[in-house]
């Protein structure tokens, strides 16, 4: 891998960006060594792992702005960390590098949770204007702690969740998927897209797992509540909403 433009020791801009602590999940060395030079000179400070698991591990444990994924690593590949770290509910922006170009993977990438991607051979000055502007937004933007739709409320931290002030006991797959469908209240979410983020399932959507956990669901949700929240969208799909 080549990076296509020369690093120099200044960046301008006319809004400064803070130092940010940056993790590069890279096996390739020399790709590696360049990335973490231009970084470094660049006024960030920058970690390195070489390896799937190893960056993982960093990536939960260690306090980073952004992190820069390689797709193709070994011991454990760029997707299946970035699925981990979202299913583990770091959400730290993600920057994926990959020599898969084409729209297909691009929106592989992005549908695993990346927040940006960025085709091999690259432009070194474009990558740090994207990483920086992943981190502005990442510092501008607090972190929702909790979701309410109508007298329905989860708490992201404790994973909690209660109706009306009623506590509501879930198991760990129900409350992702209630989660899932209130960050997308008042849209349709369509059983692929829940199979996808929900269960990282890539296969036939017409299997019965989506309907038994939305039967389930909706039971300790709406059973005892008025009005329904949870309304199933007639060959579409499902959505939350407070009328």
């Amino acid at each position: 891998m080549q990076i296509t433009s020369h690093i120099t020791s200044q960046h301008a801009t006319e809004d400064p960006v803070p130092t940010m602590r940056i993790l590069v999940i890279e096996d390739d060395r020399e790709a590696a060594s360049w990335l973490i030079k231009g970084l470094s000179e660049s006024g960030h400070v920058a970690d390195l792992a070489g390896d799937g698991l190893d960056g993982l591990a960093l990536a939960c444990d260690g306090n980073y702005d952004v992190l820069i994924v390689d797709r193709m690593l070994p011991k454990l590949d760029g997707l299946s960390v970035i699925r981990t770290l979202r299913q583990q509910d770091v959400t730290t922006p993600v920057l994926i590098l990959s020599a898969l170009a084409d729209v297909d993977e691009k929106v592989e990438g992005l549908r695993a949770g990346g927040d940006d991607y960025l085709a091999k051979p690259y432009a070194f000055s474009e990558l740090l204007a994207r990483i920086e502007g992943l981190g502005r937004r990442h510092t501008a933007e607090p972190q929702k702690t909790k979701i309410a739709v109508g007298d329905l409320e989860i708490n992201l931290l404790t994973r909690t969740a209660s109706r009306s002030d009623t506590p509501i006991v879930l198991q760990p797959r129900e409350f992702k998927l209630l989660e899932y469908l209130m960050r997308n209240a008042g849209n349709v979410v369509t059983r692929t897209m829940l199979l996808e983020n929900v269960w990282d399932y890539h296969f036939d959507p017409q299997t019965n797992v989506i309907d038994v956990h939305i039967s389930r669901l909706r039971a300790k949700i709406d059973k005892d509540f008025d009005p329904p929240l949870l309304h199933t969208i007639r060959g579409a799909g499902y959505m939350i909403r407070a009328d």
